[in-house]
């Protein structure tokens, strides 16, 4: 299993540069941002310095939208990226939250996610593509090579996900909602005619590595707490869009009915005050809050449900020693270890 980190382009850039060359120097595989350009820094120059000091680390947006920018400056910003750093980047796309909301818009219809995936995606690959009325092609790309990771919760963008995304992302670490989401993404690829496990399976969440006392378990969860506001904006277009009486685990869907809005202002950070409403008992589902061993737990059950990677959401207190942590503890005893003689 792969291990990512997803960062804030929150200023200064290059304590966000600094970051990404630290979970590259303990073994991290891929370094995602936020990509909502009101609230924080625009991502794609901060990707530029971590490409240019970093050598192995894949970069992306965790995740992009197809209302912010035109599809074409877009694929043609990704390209340009893996033609300066050679093929480094990953493309994590959704509907659209914050990015959109902040300036009064709403998430895109899955219609025009599906269309962006397909234009985006060729374009970025060197391939023509049908966009507008007109043939285009990127002619100096034809090199570059970036997969298309898709966020979905619902069923509607789960099917999307395995019909078109080359990836799926999870945006938390609930055994059983895994279980449900990813079984469903496979269901819909096979049913298009595509290999299920060719679609790579990325879950992101929080991860705070506690001392084991009951104390810095109780600050960890304050400190993760957000994450299940955050959740709670997509789980809440679930239960408008299919009812409370639909398919969907009511593991996923149940928590927000003591939720009360949410304030933007506040996105993605710790300390929050519109997230009283999200229990100890979702801070534990939806994170890996604990010692060590309780990481490794948590994240060898995720692989056994067919995980390729899990990425951090690092918006706590403790970034450099959950990096560290993860680099020295948890990522050597995931790897697979391989004899120097046998």
């Amino acid at each position: 299993m792969d291990i990512g980190v997803v960062l804030q382009t929150t200023p200064p850039a290059s304590r966000v540069v600094d970051l990404a060359k630290r979970a590259e120097t303990f073994g991290f595989s891929h370094v995602w941002t936020f990509d909502s350009h009101i609230l924080w820094e625009e991502p794609f120059p901060i990707f530029t310095q971590i490409l240019n000091e970093t050598r192995n680390v894949i970069v992306g947006p965790m995740v992009t939208n197809p209302a912010t920018r035109d599809w074409t400056v877009t694929a043609s910003a990704f390209a340009t990226l893996n033609e300066m750093f050679g093929n480094r980047t990953i493309i994590g796309i959704g509907r659209g939250d914050s990015a959109v909301r902040v300036t009064n818009g709403k998430p895109t219809t899955l219609a025009t996610l599906r269309e962006s995936i397909h234009v985006i995606r060729e374009l970025a690959n060197g391939r023509s593509v049908d966009y507008k009325g007109s043939s285009l092609r990127l002619p100096w790309a034809s090199k570059s090579r970036a997969e298309v990771w898709v966020a979905a919760y619902g069923p509607k963008a789960l099917a999307l996900t395995g019909e078109v995304g080359d990836g799926f992302i999870l945006q938390l670490a609930d055994l059983s909602i895994a279980e449900w989401t990813i079984a469903a993404v496979r269901e819909a690829a096979k049913a298009a005619g595509r290999d299920p496990k060719s679609v790579k399976i990325c879950v992101a969440a929080p991860a705070y590595v506690t001392d084991g006392s009951s104390e810095h378990l109780a600050h960890a969860r304050e400190q993760c707490r957000w994450f299940g506001g955050m959740v709670g904006n997509h789980v809440a277009d679930i239960v408008e869009r299919y009812g409370e009486n639909s398919n969907v685990p009511k593991a996923l869907t149940d928590y927000i009915k003591g939720r009360q809005g949410y304030d933007y202002n506040q996105h993605g950070q710790a300390g929050n005050t519109h997230t009283t409403f999200v229990p100890d008992e979702i801070v534990d589902r939806f994170c890996i809050v604990g010692p060590v061993h309780t990481q490794i737990e948590r994240l060898k059950q995720l692989q056994d449900l067919g995980v390729d990677q899990f990425s951090i959401y690092l918006q706590h207190d403790a970034k450099d020693e959950t990096l560290q942590a993860y680099g020295e503890k948890v990522i050597p005893a995931i790897a697979e270890h391989v004899l120097a003689k046998s």
